[in-house]
């Protein structure tokens, strides 16, 4: 099934920014590991595994609309070196994504394809939930304070 162009390189664009995160997070995940953050290395790694599948959703799409996945375009990869700059990232990147789907929406159904609508919308609310997790880090590091938050993240720190 053919689509426009327009769509297609929407499609690529928001799949390039799914391969961007999924770096980043990878990376962040990592660290947090490294530094002995337990919790937030789980949960940072959870979150690169539901932009895989974000990723394998718009793939699969592209494909099916007659279109090629275009894989080696990558954004700028912000990678903060503390946590305070890894949560103030993730939460700025999850809110341009949010946009970016909103966006995308809007120019899938202009072009009549609610399928390709459908599709970014059940990834929009999975954006949604990544910047609403950020955001709720944030507001702990603010209201714990960062050692006390830190602490929390560590494997033997109770919930």
């Amino acid at each position: 099934m053919k689509t426009s162009k327009k769509l297609l390189d929407a499609l690529n664009d928001l799949l390039a920014d799914e391969l961007t995160t999924i770096s980043r997070y990878m990376v962040h995940s990592q660290l947090c590991e490294e530094w002995g953050y337990g919790k937030l290395h789980k949960a940072i790694k959870h979150h690169a595994k539901d932009e895989m599948h974000h990723a394998k959703w718009l793939i699969e799409r592209i494909l099916f609309l007659e279109g090629a996945p275009v894989m080696s375009k990558l954004n700028p990869i912000r990678v903060g070196k503390t946590v305070p700059d890894m949560l103030g990232g993730t939460e700025e990147d999850e809110l341009k994504a949010v946009q970016a789907y909103n966006k995308g929406i809007g120019l899938a159904r202009e072009t009549g394809d609610e399928a390709t609508a459908h599709l970014l919308t059940k990834i929009l609310r999975m954006e949604e939930e990544h910047m609403d997790w950020a955001e709720r880090q944030r507001l702990q590091v603010e209201q714990l304070g960062l050692q006390n938050y830190l602490a929390r993240q560590t494997k033997g720190a109770t919930a």
